[in-house]
């Protein structure tokens, strides 16, 4: 005879057990998840005090293009710091590739495709310049980066000759100033913008559950049933949510599908590629990933290679924005980048962190300036919280491995 289970105290049982797993997963994955609900707890308590400022969609669209060269070479940043190394030249080296683009285009009257091609092209080859002297002659980032920021500041005045050059072409300019056509619309609201955000957080979550299920053939996910599907519900409603705004401003900015294109190209390359793999065990352990047959040093020198084109992508795109090139473009941007990496969950030592780690953290940082600015919190200020910030978020990585070891 078949015996009926007693169903409430199973109920309880699971219910106990799904608590303790839930728990456990979020402590295991504090720093992830951490960092979400400060982004999360910081846009809100900035909405509050800027009377509902923050979050208005023309302010969201400035912040987007705010941030947008930050975003950019986060990502290159990331793959450095994952590496195990720093670069320090990425400021310069976005000042540099703007000076340039500006003597090609407005000084010599050269076209913008051109022009962006060579600028694109520089960049790799500053980075790889950089990284053969890292990679194959074993000279510390530190050293070589500082020296590159040194020298292409100085090269960049000197293109410059201390004034600045503009305007841009207004086919360059529309790079960081410009906005996708709205086919679908004929008033005020961007339909196309709304469509595409719809479509895109559809397939997030179609991709999430379709991972799981492959996941739940092979053995039980860490991660709890509750927490994946309230995991997938904030993303429908983020994209969707911030989509809107921008719909009902003028829809997405070039720039943005950009660095979208930028984001599941590197996500991607992170996270489903040998490639992606042996960067990381390139930081976790550079002796053993040697001995595990991984060529370190060409992989070194294609990560600072790939950090070059990127720096450049975001000289362009900063020119762009300004519509001139000036000599102080890019001071101190390194700063900002690197801690953006790091408040974004990259670890000192090299081997962890993820791409929407870094995108998270550089928008933290987008957020915390945009507010500041609205709240006319003096400059000085403003440094001396995003210093604490950083310090934080080392502090945090620090604690969290003396506790694991």
């Amino acid at each position: 005879m078949q015996q009926v289970p007693n169903t409430g105290a199973a109920a309880a049982a699971d219910d106990a057990q799904n608590k303790h797993t839930i728990g456990s997963y979020l402590k295991a994955n504090l720093r992830e998840y951490g960092l979400l609900f400060a982004l999360i707890f910081v846009m809100v308590a900035f909405q509050i005090m800027t009377g509902g400022i923050l979050m208005k969609p023309l302010n969201i669209t400035n912040l987007v293009l705010q941030n947008s060269y930050i975003v950019i070479m986060a990502i290159g940043m990331l793959l450095v710091i994952v590496a195990g190394h720093i670069d320090l030249s990425v400021g310069s080296v976005v000042g540099f590739i703007g000076a340039l683009a500006a003597v090609m285009m407005v000084s010599w009257d050269l076209p913008v495709l051109l022009s962006v091609i060579v600028c694109l092209a520089a960049g790799v080859v500053i980075g790889a310049a950089q990284g053969y002297w890292i990679a194959y002659q074993k000279i510390p980032a530190f050293i070589v980066t500082l020296a590159g920021m040194l020298v292409f500041r100085g090269l960049t005045m000197a293109l410059l000759q201390g004034q600045s050059i503009g305007p841009f072409p207004t086919t360059f300019q529309r790079l960081s100033s410009g906005f996708i056509p709205d086919p679908l619309g004929a008033g005020r609201f961007h339909m196309l913008t709304a469509v595409l955000g719809a479509a895109l957080s559809l397939w997030v979550v179609y991709s999430n559950v379709r991972a799981r299920r492959a996941e739940e053939r092979v053995t039980t996910p860490d991660e709890p049933y509750s927490i994946f599907l309230a995991r997938n519900a904030l993303i429908l409603f983020a994209i969707n949510y911030f989509t809107l705004l921008l719909a009902n401003y003028r829809g997405l900015p070039n720039v943005l599908v950009v660095m979208a294109i930028l984001i599941a190209i590197y996500s991607f390359v992170t996270t489903r590629t040998t490639l992606g793999r042996r960067i990381y065990a390139i930081g976790g352990n550079e002796k053993a990933a040697k001995l595990s047959g991984v060529n370190t040093e060409k992989l070194t020198f294609l990560t600072f290679a790939n950090m070059g084109m990127l720096a450049a992508l975001a000289g362009l795109v900063f020119a762009a924005r300004l519509n001139s090139a000036s000599p102080k473009a890019g001071v101190a941007f390194e700063l900002d980048v690197i801690a953006a990496v790091f408040i974004g969950g990259a670890s000192m030592s090299g081997g962890v962190g993820t791409v929407v780690g870094a995108i998270v953290g550089a928008f933290l940082m987008g957020v915390m300036n945009n507010g500041m600015s609205i709240l006319s919190v003096n400059i000085d200020y403003q440094q001396v919280i995003k210093g604490l910030v950083l310090l934080a978020a080392v502090i945090f990585d620090v604690y969290n491995k003396k506790k694991a070891g």
